[in-house]
């Protein structure tokens, strides 16, 4: 379903609300902090990546496994992996000639069930 668009509303006003503005830059992080946050977003952007991202959510999994689950080639698969790696989404570890991928840590787990319940809690209202 679309979202309807709602019209922003124009700001009529003369005055700059100096305080308010001095406030929020003081409180923004420097430019390329934010780069680097626009550039994790990113990777999340990637229907793929959030599928293999769900299933590390629920288990440490190899890419035979992951590849399985999804239908997808292995090498699709250790591609994928590798951009999740490099964002530091997901982290690897080796058991013999087998290796498992599962999430970094909390906060890869909590950036993508806030995701997950906004869209939810989006479905709910619609």
């Amino acid at each position: 379903m679309a979202n309807k668009v709602q019209p922003i509303e124009r700001c009529d006003c003369d005055v700059i609300h100096e305080d308010i503005v001095k406030q929020v830059k003081n409180k923004m992080p420097q430019e390329e902090t934010l780069y680097d946050l626009a550039e994790l977003f990113k990777v999340f952007g990637d229907s793929t990546r959030i599928k293999i991202l769900w299933a590390l959510d629920e288990a440490e999994m190899c890419v035979c496994d992951i590849a399985f689950l999804l239908n997808m080639t292995q090498s699709a698969v250790s591609h994928q992996l590798r951009v999740l790696k490099q964002a530091d989404l997901v982290k690897n570890r080796r058991a013999g000639k087998i290796v498992f991928y599962s999430l970094d840590d909390e906060h890869v787990k909590q950036i993508f069930n806030q995701g997950l319940t906004h869209i939810l809690e989006l479905r709910e209202d619609q």
